[in-house]
């Protein structure tokens, strides 16, 4: 199974292992980007159990010591080349060989400007990684740039704005096209390519066709008719834009991409046994549902109603111990055997399953004499008394504390009412699979309550109107009125446009051709199916509609024609009619994890791999389902995103969509002001992406003086931060340090260099 947290792990780990000078020791030195991507999987004790004596930031001050070899893991900018070409400059170097890894790839020019520099007698090895993306979770990567999708969706202001906002846009897709590629490189996978296209309605934010980006059109013959290629190169260009969805263009990017690489690289991929993998690049259009739903998996229920940070990796409690209460700060990851065995169970079963695992490590540690614990104030209680355990007390006490607050955060938000009628809304469906004939009855009074929450409130308005297909403007503003919704709270829903939903009955937004399915689970108020799971399910039975999801070039010899049985809406399977107990709380009739059976073990190394990526934003839900299709189908469905969003992010973004993103988290001062008209080179958008600022010099030390000493307090001597940073990463040898010999054979290769 890949990990791909292992993997950039390994691809860490194994270029600081190839790096064996004859002194043993070495320097590592790493700019400011490659220093957080490197801690993300890889600890401090880590990299210095290499024989690294010494971690330095190249934008620091550092010493020069030409006895030890440094390594050098970079981004590929003018500015990383530059500073390595100093390095090896003037009368003496810094190093004695310098060995360099750059996450990404390396442009041609660059090469040779370092080949060409007074560095090149001390280049031992130039290698590109290709691991310029954030492995989040085993299954999901990241770009951690939330900031997109207002490049996506915020409509220019102006008419005078639509060219420079098409540019800055086609600007960052090509910065996710590498981050795409990046993962397939590493991944050793050369995928077919499929991409969503929503030919119902027209492209959204800056790519709307529009009269300053449109080329020039084509005069118009005199003849009845002609043939599309008798009508000529201008007139097809003209149309093509009605065409350009921003899905479109990442997935021919990221073609673009392998294929050059491929050029040079012709024995890329290995041979393998795996079967040749899928990539489909969808966008947050598609699915504008799933991030409104309350869900009640463990994972996406703690982000939705917790305040957990970091993209859903850091989450501040209280913990009762024997001496009294603890604030904690935890992190959430894949290092928690806890968290990774329940954050994709329903919250009942995750609370079931954290009880049992306690109550048997209890048994097998022989803590206690008497009964388990029977509910979480009893684990709570028990914790307390359990110091000798403390990293497994810690795990338990943390599932607890977030298992405990969702609970009651369930019951205080009246969640039970709010989420049926989302269900009811997002499915089109009540629990029996009936058409829901009291929808707005059961609605109106969650709207006119004050114990629920205006979130809340947003979310049923939005789902409603959906559902609808939309409602008409004066049903609209009631529903504003009942809700009692601020004017940001209004701009949020009515900001879905920009997303391609329909708000008023008959506007011009075609139907879309996805239709929400049910799932077939135990529990009512988790029905709905993100469309997402749809999309991989039929792709993997050959029933994805090819004029919805056009490949890029090349399609698998097997694929077969779409057929009836596709995600046309006329066909989707609905829940059985047997009647349900009403939903008073999370409980299900029996327990699902209690029964399951460990995943196939067959072939798990050679799966094939689908690989996703949703522009935008991916929640919570999308990415349980990967995981839960991975078993299912027998692959590795691996996804990734811009970023991770909540209910509640995303509603904070909705707000200020038509103001480019100012007031956001992500960009506080809104969308960056677009350059012109011309689109830069790519390496001039790396260049100003990932400039950091270097040290100043430092001060000169005073000179002494002749005459007697002033008598003046004593200060304690401060650190620079290139020796406090130093400080904290160093480990000075017990042994000697001998210079090593002159350079290596240089290892290198034209245009692309392989680890």
């Amino acid at each position: 199974m890949t990990s791909l947290i292992n993997l950039v792990r390994s691809k860490f780990l194994d270029a600081i292992r190839s790096v064996n000078p004859p002194s043993r020791w070495k320097i590592l030195v790493i700019d400011e980007h490659a220093q957080r991507l490197v801690d993300s999987v890889l600890k401090q004790f880590d990299i210095l159990e290499e024989n690294v004596t010494q971690i330095e930031l190249i934008s620091d001050n550092r010493e020069a010591n030409p006895g030890l070899e440094a390594m050098y893991i970079l981004m590929s900018t003018n500015q990383n080349i530059d500073r390595i070409v100093k390095d090896f400059s003037g009368n003496q170097p810094r190093y004695g060989k310098a060995h360099v890894f750059f996450l990404d790839a390396l442009a041609d020019d660059l090469l040779q400007r370092l080949f060409q520099s007074p560095a090149e007698p001390y280049l031992a090895t130039v290698t590109e990684l290709f691991v310029n993306y954030w492995p989040v979770e085993a299954q999901v990567f990241s770009m951690k740039e939330p900031g997109l999708f207002f490049s996506m969706y915020s409509p220019p202001r102006g008419e005078s704005e639509y060219a420079a906002a098409k540019v800055r846009l086609q600007e960052d897709v090509q910065f996710i096209s590498k981050m795409i590629s990046n993962v397939c490189i590493s991944l050793d996978e050369y995928p077919f390519i499929r991409y969503f296209f929503p030919s119902h309605r027209s492209p959204l934010g800056p790519l709307t066709p529009h009269a300053s980006t449109r080329p020039a059109a084509a005069p118009e013959p005199g003849h009845r008719w002609r043939t599309n290629m008798a009508r000529g190169e201008q007139a097809r260009q003209y149309e093509s834009v009605e065409g350009d969805h921003v899905s479109k263009l990442i997935a021919l990017n990221v073609q673009r991409t392998l294929d050059d690489y491929k050029k040079s690289n012709p024995k890329w991929p290995k041979d393998s046994p795996r079967p040749r993998g899928t990539l489909i690049v969808t966008d947050r259009s598609m699915d504008c549902i799933a991030p409104f739903l309350h869900e009640f998996t463990y994972q996406a229920m703690a982000n939705d109603l917790l305040p957990i940070g970091e993209e859903g990796t850091k989450y501040r409690f209280k913990f009762n111990t024997a001496d009294g209460v603890e604030d904690k700060t935890a992190t959430l990851n894949d290092l928690d055997n806890v968290w990774t065995d329940v954050r994709h169970m329903h919250m009942r079963e995750a609370i079931d399953k954290l009880m049992a695992d306690f109550n048997k490590f209890l048994t097998d540690n022989a803590v206690f004499n008497g009964e388990g614990a029977a509910s979480l104030n009893d684990m709570k209680d028990m914790l307390a008394n359990l110091p000798q355990f403390q990293e497994q007390r810690d795990k338990f006490s943390l599932h607890l504390n977030m298992a405990e607050e969702c609970m009651g955060k369930f019951e205080q938000e009246k969640l039970p009412l709010v989420a049926n009628v989302e269900q009811e809304c997002a499915t089109g469906l009540t629990a029996e699979g009936k058409t829901p004939k009291k929808l707005v009855e059961e609605m109106v009074p969650l709207l006119d309550s004050r114990d629920i929450s205006n979130l809340n409130k947003v979310r049923i308005i939005a789902l409603y109107i959906m559902h609808r297909g939309g409602v008409p403007e004066e049903d609209k503003r009631r529903l504003y009125q009942h809700a009692r919704l601020s004017m940001p709270e209004q701009d949020a829903i009515n900001a879905l446009v920009g997303l391609g939903v329909a708000l008023l009955k008959g506007s011009s937004s075609g139907k879309m051709p996805l239709k929400a399915r049910q799932d077939d689970g135990d529990y009512e108020l988790s029905r709905y199916m993100p469309l997402l799971r749809m999309v991989i399910e039929d792709n993997n039975n050959n029933k994805l509609d090819q004029s919805l999801f056009p490949y890029t070039k090349d399609a698998p010899s097997s694929l077969t024609a779409a057929t009836s049985g596709s995600l046309r809406s006329g066909n989707s399977p609905l829940r059985s009619q047997t009647p349900q107990q009403p939903a008073s709380s999370l409980r299900s009739a029996r327990p699902g994890w209690v029964n399951k059976s460990a995943p196939s073990q067959r072939n798990l190394e050679n799966r094939q791999r689908v690989i996703v990526f949703v522009a935008g934003g991916m929640t919570y839900s999308e990415s349980r389902e990967c995981y839960k299709l991975s078993n299912s189908l027998n692959k590795d469905v691996i996804i990734g995103s811009t970023h991770t969003i909540t209910p509640r992010t995303f509603v904070d973004d909705l707000k200020v969509l038509d103001l480019e993103g100012r007031g956001s988290k992500a960009l506080p001062n809104g969308l960056p002001q677009a350059r012109g008209k011309q689109q830069r080179h790519p390496q001039e958008y790396y260049d100003t992406k990932y400039y950091t600022r270097d040290a100043p010099p430092p001060r000169p030390a005073p000179q002494k003086s002749l005459a007697p000493p002033r008598e003046t307090s004593s200060r304690p001597q401060q650190l620079s931060p290139a020796d406090s940073y130093n400080s904290q990463y160093s480990m000075q040898s017990s042994g000697s340090i001998s210079p090593g010999p002159g350079g290596d054979k240089l290892k290198k290769k034209k245009g692309f260099l392989k680890f």
